[in-house]
C-alpha cells in the first residue's frame, strides 16, 4: 500500500499491483505445497533441494527464508503463519536479495586434479595500465586477488645494480616494482576472495644467485603455505580442496638445470641436423601483417623465447642445478618441448606440466590438432596469454581456449571490454572461488580412445526441466 498528499488538505491511498504468478509458478508450488494454499519450510526445503539445485540448504535456512519474506511483504515483525503463499513464493523466486541468480555458495566438486578446472588467470598482473609504459605495482595484484583471480604472474628481473629482484615488463619503459613488495601483497590478500590455491607463474630472466635469492624471499614471505611436492615431477595435479590456502609456484626449471639434457642434445643433432621447429611455437600465423610482426615487443618475444626451452627437468641426468632452493619451489613445471607441435601436445604418462601459448598459435594449432590440445588439458595445465600487439592491454575472445579444455586463459585485468566482462561473469559462477569445475565432455575418453572434437557437428541436445 502507498500514499501521497494532494492538495495538501487530502492523503489518497493505492495499492501496488503485481503481476500474476504464471502457470509453471503455479504448477510447483501446488507439487511442493501437495495442493493446500500455504507452503511450508520444509517443503519449500524440498523445493530448494529438487528444483533449484541447492544440495547444501538445510531446513533452517528454508525457515530463514520464509521469516524474511513475511517480514518484507507483510510488514510482521511476529506472526502466527510460518508458511507462504503463493504470491510470496512468487515474489521470492523473483527476489535478487533473497534467490540470486549466482548463488555465493561453492557447489562444484573440488577433489579433481586441477587439471579439471578452468582457473581464473590474470597476465601480467602487476602492470597499472598499458604493456609499454605503466606503472609497476602491486596495487593491480591486490584488486585482482580480491576479485577471486587465482593466477598471478610476475616478470622478474635483475635490477639496475644487479643485487636485487624487480617487477617489470621487460625491455619497456614500464616502471620497476621490487619483487618482495609483491610477495609480501599476495600473502595478505591471496585468500580474501577464496581459499583455494593461488597459483604464481613467474617469469624468469635470473642469475643463478639471483634465482637462489628469490627462493630465500618466497619461502621466508610464505613459510608453510608454500606448496612444495615430495617428488620432482608431479605425476598428477593434486586438487583444489587438498591446496586450499596454499601457495603454488609455476616457472621452467634454471637454465643450469637443464645443461646436461643441452649438451646431450647437440651431440645428437650434430649426426642429424634438420630446420627447426620453433616457429610453430613461438612465429604468429600468416593472417599477421607485416607491420604487426615488426612491431612486437622485444618482451612479448623473451616470453616466447623462454617457453620455448626444454623442460625436462624430470630426467635424472638433469637434475643437478646451482640454485638447488630455487629448483624445488617449482611445484608445476613449464615450458614447450621442442618437435613440433605434435610432440609439444604428447601426454605423458609418469609427468605433468604446464604448457603456454599465445593466443593466435593456439587457434593455429586448434587447426590441425584440436582434440590433441583436447586429450593434453585432460591431464596437463595449457595456459595461453594474450599477443604481443596488444599494447593497450586489450584481451581476446575466451572461448576458444575454453572450449578446448585450456585451463589458465590469461587476460589483463587491468583492461577493458566486453571480454574482461565475460571473463568477470565466467568466474562469478562456483561462488566466485576462481575454479570453475569443467563440464565432463572436456574430461571423458570414449571406449575407442577418442576425446571430444570440438569441430565435430553434433546434434543439439534438448534437457526439459
Amino acid at each position: 500500500m502507498g500514499s501521497y498528499r494532494m492538495c495538501v488538505c487530502f492523503t489518497r491511498k493505492f495499492k501496488v499491483t503485481e503481476a500474476a504468478p504464471p502457470t509453471d509458478v503455479k504448477d510447483a508450488f501446488n507439487r511442493y505445497a501437495e495442493g493446500g494454499p500455504h507452503m511450508t519450510a520444509e517443503q519449500l526445503h524440498r523445493f530448494l533441494v529438487d528444483v533449484q539445485g541447492q544440495g547444501f540448504a538445510t531446513k533452517g535456512d528454508a525457515e530463514g527464508i520464509v521469516q524474511q519474506l513475511l517480514q518484507k511483504r507483510h510488514h510482521m515483525a511476529k506472526f502466527r503463519r510460518h508458511a507462504l503463499t503463493l504470491d510470496d513464493f512468487h515474489h521470492y523466486l523473483f527476489s535478487a536479495d533473497l534467490n540470486p541468480p549466482i548463488g555465493d555458495q561453492v557447489h562444484h566438486d573440488m577433489t579433481a586434479p586441477l587439471s579439471d578446472y578452468f582457473i581464473y588467470t590474470g597476465h601480467n598482473s602487476y602492470l597499472t595500465g598499458n604493456q609499454l609504459s605503466s606503472d609497476c605495482s602491486d596495487v593491480p595484484i591486490i584488486k585482482a586477488l580480491k576479485r577471486g583471480v587465482r593466477v598471478v604472474e610476475l616478470d622478474i628481473w635483475p635490477n639496475s645494480t644487479k643485487d636485487d629482484v624487480h617487477v617489470l615488463h621487460g625491455r619497456t619503459l614500464t616502471t620497476p616494482v621490487e619483487l618482495i613488495k609483491c610477495l609480501k601483497s599476495i600473502k595478505e590478500h591471496a585468500f580474501r576472495a577464496s581459499p583455494y590455491p593461488v597459483v604464481i607463474t613467474l617469469e624468469d630472466h635470473l642469475t643463478p644467485d639471483l634465482q637462489a635469492k628469490v627462493a630465500q624471499m618466497v619461502t621466508q614471505t610464505f613459510g608453510t603455505m608454500l606448496f612444495c611436492p615430495d617428488s620432482e615431477c608431479l605425476k598428477e595435479l593434486p586438487t583444489p580442496e587438498k591446496l586450499k590456502y596454499r601457495i603454488i609456484i609455476s616457472t621452467k626449471p634454471p637454465k643450469e638445470y637443464l645443461e646436461a639434457e643441452s649438451n646431450k642434445r647437440k651431440m645428437n643433432n650434430s649426426h642429424n641436423v634438420k630446420e627447426s621447429d620453433d616457429d610453430v611455437w613461438g612465429k604468429e600465423p600468416a593472417e599477421l601483417t607485416v607491420d604487426q610482426e615488426d612491431e612486437k615487443t622485444d618482451s612479448d618475444a623473451s616470453e616466447n623465447n623462454q617457453d620455448n626451452e626444454e623442460t625436462d627437468a624430470c630426467e635424472p641426468e638433469v637434475r643437478l642445478s646451482r640454485a638447488p632452493a630455487y629448483k624445488h619451489l617449482i611445484a608445476i613445471h613449464a615450458g614447450k618441448p621442442k618437435g613440433g607441435l605434435k610432440e609439444g601436445l604428447k601426454v605423458e604418462p609418469d609427468k605433468v606440466r604446464r604448457l603456454s601459448l599465445s593466443e593466435q598459435a593456439l587457434e593455429k594449432a586448434t587447426m590441425s590438432h584440436g582434440t590433441d590440445v583436447v586429450r593434453f588439458t585432460q591431464k596437463n595445465i595449457l595456459r595461453i596469454y594474450p599477443k604481443g600487439t596488444r599494447f593497450n592491454s586489450s584481451n581476446y575472445k575466451p572461448l576458444i581456449g575454453w572450449m578446448h579444455g585450456a585451463q589458465m586463459v590469461a587476460f589483463n585485468m587491468q583492461g577493458y571490454g566486453r571480454y574482461l566482462w565475460l571473463m568477470h561473469g565466467m568466474f562469478r559462477s562456483n561462488g566466485g572461488c576462481g575454479y570453475v569445475k569443467k563440464p565432463d565432455f572436456l574430461m571423458n575418453v570414449n571406449p575407442n580412445g577418442s576425446v571430444f572434437n570440438p569441430k565435430a557437428d553434433l546434434p543439439v541436445k534438448k534437457t526439459l526441466k
